[in-house]
């Protein structure tokens, strides 16, 4: 049987973590991200931790601030060396 990943809300992130979406926050943020390219299953980069709880995701790139309230709604798992 597969093991699924553990999952953490975004705010969790550290600076520099590979990260794959597991699941977005319903209604008109969730429509946001996916015109940004960001959707379940996304890998990215926890690029910097700001003050106040900010993080900034790099796709690419591409970087994308994320707001800590909306951080918190964002699940998020850490990818495994061996799944790069």
């Amino acid at each position: 049987m597969k093991k699924l990943p553990l999952t953490f809300p975004l705010i969790k992130a550290n600076r520099g973590q590979r990260i794959r979406i597991h699941a977005l926050s319903k209604g008109a943020m969730r429509a946001q991200f996916i015109r940004l390219g960001i959707h379940e299953g996304e890998r990215l980069t926890c690029f910097e931790r700001l003050p106040g709880g900010t993080i900034v995701l790099q796709k690419h790139r591409q970087q994308i601030a994320v707001g800590a309230r909306l951080a918190r709604e964002i699940l998020v798992a850490e990818i495994a060396g061996s799944e790069e």
